[in-house]
């Protein structure tokens, strides 16, 4: 099992990590999620991987940029989908909390018999009046019927997929800490040079790197079937990149002071991308479970 990015993986970070700057700025972000942004990323290849013998290891690297700009929308349900002719979004069974509904041509539903499609006009839908994310609008789904099969659950692609879009944020928080302890002036010396700011953006950085070497490991597992516990994998880069991504961004707003917790820093929502993503295809008390059971 090789850890270490390819040639063509780091072609294919670059060139991910390219189309976000160039086309993904914090102001687009800032205007949420619509058709136009999901036709950018259909263009690019990011939701039909699959059709072209792309693996999970290969998604990490896609969505871990994706993470990283803090690009907004249902883009794993849209990899799972496999199709970039219409906008996909989706829902576990168990609890069928469905992201930018609204926008939805097709609806997929996961248990653990398989993944389903839906026709989204058959289901009742009610937008919550709280939003946790401010760009990720979120609907209950009511009378969600069986739908027709579409194939395996893939929750642990997905799971492992979603934890690469956290070490994405817990990247993009830490990068910013930096940037601002940098220019940042007290005591006529930038804010960086002080040990105690040091300590938390190395601690920043060491979480970071743990998640993602968790992620591609779990990832190259899903590749290689076999080559370790894949269940075990999924949960531990699932949980480690959840932590990382929460505490950097908690630890970004620190390092910003007063500065992180206004509207105009885009700290804040990158944290509260993080709590959401936290929670879908299972939060850290589950996979911590999951973990403690393989013990």
């Amino acid at each position: 099992m090789n850890l270490l990015l390819s040639s063509d993986q780091e072609d294919l970070r670059d060139g991910i990590r390219a189309l976000c700057n160039g086309r993904f700025s914090m102001d687009r972000v800032r205007g949420g999620f619509d058709a136009e942004v999901w036709k950018e990323l259909a263009a690019a290849g990011v939701f039909t991987t699959r059709q072209l013998d792309l693996g999970v290891a290969d998604a990490a690297v896609v969505f871990e940029e994706l993470g990283r700009a803090l690009v907004p929308g249902p883009l794993v349900w849209g990899w799972l989908n496999d199709r970039d002719d219409v906008v996909a979004t989706g829902v576990e069974r168990n609890d069928p909390t469905a992201e930018h509904f609204a926008l939805a041509g097709t609806l997929l539903v996961m248990d653990a018999d398989g993944l389903w499609e839906v026709d989204p006009s058959t289901v009742t839908a009610e937008e919550r009046p709280e939003q946790l994310d401010p760009l990720t609008p979120v609907h209950r789904l009511d009378n969600v019927g069986q739908g027709e099969r579409r194939g395996d659950p893939m929750r642990l692609e997905a799971a492992t997929v979603t934890a690469a879009q956290l070490v994405g944020i817990a990247a993009a928080c830490t990068d910013a800490a930096v940037a601002y302890a940098k220019e940042r002036q007290q005591f006529d010396k930038p804010i960086g040079s002080f040990q105690a700011v040091k300590h938390i953006c190395a601690d920043m950085f060491v979480r970071a790197d743990t998640a993602r070497a968790a992620v591609h490991s779990a990832a190259a597992a899903l590749d290689d079937p076999g080559s370790a516990d894949e269940v075990r994998a999924v949960a531990s880069a699932k949980l480690l990149a959840a932590q990382a991504a929460i505490a950097n961004a908690r630890s970004s707003l620190q390092v910003h002071g007063g500065m992180g917790f206004t509207w105009e820093v885009d700290v804040h929502l990158y944290l509260k991308r993080a709590w959401l993503l936290e929670k879908v295809f299972g939060g850290q008390a589950e996979h911590a479970d999951v973990i403690a059971g393989k013990l």
